[in-house]
């Protein structure tokens, strides 16, 4: 399949937020990682893909509607309203790092890793009407390193064994 034609786009979106989906609960699987609520992120191997890949507009979307399809599946309203804002932070950051061109997909990864942490954050201390909650950060911001990294290093390869397939 050849997706720079345009009437496979669709198809090939579905499968991306398909995947996104299933790594999403097989993360759900996994054990805690140490830190409560932290974890590796795997849906966004997705994402780093698509950014390098099919461009942001394509991959916003399918982000979007995996965060509300996995939400309504796996998850609650208030699951979808965290992944929420630290996905608009989050994705924010790595489109404006990848446009400048001075980070690799590692690089945009832990920025996207740690904005996200950031992200659900703030929407927590909004929920909670108290910045209290950014003293876990300390705590978050090893994960969102190691897991932004280990992502990145996932995403990038798998995006350039695959630009074939894909306009630049």
């Amino acid at each position: 399949m050849d997706i720079r034609h345009r009437a496979y786009r669709p198809a090939f979106y579905g499968l991306m937020t398909a995947l996104a989906m299933v790594l999403s609960y097989l993360e759900s699987l996994l054990p805690p990682l140490g830190i409560p609520g932290a974890k590796i992120g795997l849906p966004n191997i997705v994402t780093v893909v698509g950014l390098y890949t099919v461009g942001y507009k394509a991959t916003a979307a399918i982000s979007l509607l995996r965060i509300v399809l996995t939400g309504l599946t796996f998850g609650n309203p208030s699951m979808m309203i965290y992944s929420f804002f630290g996905w608009v932070l989050s994705m924010a950051v790595m489109l404006i790092t990848k446009r400048t061109g001075l980070f690799s997909p590692v690089g945009v990864s832990i920025c996207g890793g740690i904005t996200h942490n950031i992200g659900q954050l703030i929407c927590a201390s909004l929920v909670m009407e108290s910045t209290a909650v950014f003293a876990y950060f300390p705590a978050l911001l090893p994960a969102g390193i190691i897991a932004g990294a280990l992502i990145g290093i996932a995403g990038g390869i798998l995006a350039e064994r695959s630009k074939y397939y894909f306009r630049p």
